[in-house]
Order: C-alpha cells, then sequence, then structure tokens
C-alpha cells in the first residue's frame, strides 16, 4: 500500500481557485456602439483572444455578458461565463469556420441523441419515446425533414433530404445564431433539439431535460454520485445560459 502523498513543510499546492486569474476591475458598464453595444470594464472594452472589441449586436446580449463579468469575485472563473465564451467564438472562430461548423451540426443530426432508442427495459422505452418522438414530429412539421428512431448502438441512414434540411437551415443563420446552435448540439448530441431551442419551441431548461433522459433514468434505477450531479449541472447551466443568449439575439437592438 502506498504511503498518501505529502509535499515539505511550509509548501502548498496551489488549489484551482488560485490558479485563476485575478479580477482587475470594479465596474462592469455595457457602452453604445455604431453597430452594437459593447462591456466596458471600468471605462475599457473587453477584448476577445484575438484582440476584437466585443461588439454585441442588442443590448440585451451586452447585458447578459456583462452580468456575468459582474459575479466575478476576486478571481476570474472564465469556465463558469458560458455566454462570454460563446460570443468570444462567434467574433473570433465562425466567420472563417461557417462551412465546417453547419457540416458539423449537419453530422451530428445524422446520429442525432433523439433518434437512438433503447432495446429494453420497457419503462426506458416508454421514456425516451415520451420525449424524442415529439421531436421528430416537430422537425417534420417544421423543418419538412423525416426523421427516423433506431433501436439499438448501430445508427441507420437518414434521408438525405431531412440531413439537407438541416444543412440548409443552420447555414442559413448568422454568426452568433450559428455559434450557439452548434454549441448546443454538441452538448445535446442533438442537432433537432438546438433546432428546437433556436427556433423558441423549447427553453433551455427543457433542453436539458430532454438531452438528458438516459442519464436521469440511470439515476432513478442506481441513484446519483458527486462526479455525475456536477456534470448535470454544468450543462443546465450551460444550456439555460445558451437559451438565454437567443432571446436576447432575438430581443430588439435598442431594447
Amino acid at each position: 500500500m502506498s504511503e498518501p502523498y505529502k509535499t515539505k513543510p511550509g509548501v502548498k499546492i496551489p488549489s484551482r481557485e488560485n490558479s485563476l486569474p485575478k479580477r482587475f476591475y470594479k465596474a462592469v458598464d455595457v457602452v453604445a456602439l455604431d453597430d452594437g453595444f459593447a462591456v466596458h470594464l471600468d471605462g475599457r472594452p473587453v477584448k476577445s483572444p484575438a484582440k476584437r472589441t466585443l461588439a454585441l449586436p442588442t443590448r440585451a446580449l451586452a447585458e447578459l455578458v456583462a452580468s456575468e463579468w459582474d459575479v466575478q469575485g476576486e478571481r476570474i472563473d472564465a469556465p463558469a461565463m458560458p455566454a462570454t465564451r460563446l460570443c468570444f467564438v462567434a467574433l473570433d472562430l465562425i466567420p472563417d469556420a461557417r462551412a465546417a461548423t453547419v457540416a458539423e451540426v449537419t453530422k451530428y443530426a445524422s446520429t442525432d441523441l433523439v433518434c437512438f432508442r433503447a432495446p429494453e427495459p420497457p419503462d426506458l422505452i416508454a421514456a425516451q419515446s415520451a420525449s424524442w418522438d415529439p421531436v421528430i414530429a416537430w422537425a417534420e412539421r417544421a423543418l419538412e425533414a423525416h426523421f427516423v428512431p433506431a433501436t439499438g448502438l448501430m445508427p441507420i441512414d437518414q434521408d438525405p433530404v431531412a440531413l439537407q434540411r438541416v444543412m440548409q437551415r443552420a447555414g442559413e443563420l448568422d454568426d452568433w445564431r450559428l455559434t450557439t446552435l452548434a454549441h448546443v448540439t454538441a452538448v445535446c448530441g442533438s442537432a433537432l433539439l438546438a433546432l428546437q431551442l433556436l427556433a423558441g419551441e423549447i427553453d433551455g431548461e427543457k433542453a436539458f431535460v430532454l438531452s438528458t433522459v438516459d442519464e436521469h433514468y440511470q439515476i432513478s434505477q442506481w441513484g446519483e454520485d458527486h462526479e455525475a450531479a456536477d456534470r448535470l449541472a454544468r450543462l443546465r447551466t450551460e444550456l439555460v445560459v445558451m437559451g438565454q443568449v437567443l432571446r436576447a439575439l432575438d430581443a430588439a437592438p435598442a431594447a
């Protein structure tokens, strides 16, 4: 049996919190620009990692991002700022990666979470059907895209026309909404749930519930450990904020 690791007297192992950058500002403000709204820290605009000014298309989105900066404590915890991170990606990465992003969303649709059904037990089959059949029906109605659920681990070839509809819808989006669509798709494992969120058919909380049917079934059978609880909490926060981002984008620019 190995001995527990001990540091030398007076030597401390840095905690995660201590490794975070210190908060360097006091005041957070939203400032109107000619082409949008900026978030200022002590009068200076927030810059993206590529050194672009964080110019946002609506005041509502700028206020959402500003709120993330405002609630930071002595340290800045970037992973806990999902709206800010998303906006950085929309500014710095998506303009040069639109085609690849649309293709990735379409690839997810070809193996969409809501189309993969368990062969057993009956109560999980029923839970998946009750949660996901309405999503497939919505895609048929709203996108004219026919998706077919499959039982087991092996994917089926979805209708190419359905995948073309998803690709077309994603390609029509501006950089902000395409970034959000791609992120939600990856978090949920479902392009269809992401498209529902984008359309306002569901909110972030509902997207979380629908994307974690299997996880919650397992919890109901075996209980929940701390690691799984932390993961689900992070997913829920991420999706709720993504819903808020989309609603903020839909707000009037000067609202």
